[in-house]
């Protein structure tokens, strides 16, 4: 049985809050700009941040 491959989204800011889509509770995360992206702890979806945008802080 193939496992299904977590949800990727891309963003324009580097602090974002998942609540996978209402299954989880609503966490801030930072996405780290040494790295460019951060995963959700609960529900795995990975947030991407969109090459040029957002401010870093």
């Amino acid at each position: 049985m193939a496992t299904e491959a977590p949800e990727v989204v891309e963003v324009t800011e580097y602090r974002i809050a998942c609540d996978g889509k209402g299954e989880h509770p609503r966490v801030w995360l930072q996405i780290p700009q040494e790295h460019g992206w951060v995963e959700c702890p609960y529900c795995d979806c990975k947030y991407v941040i969109k090459e040029g945008s957002g401010s870093g802080h």
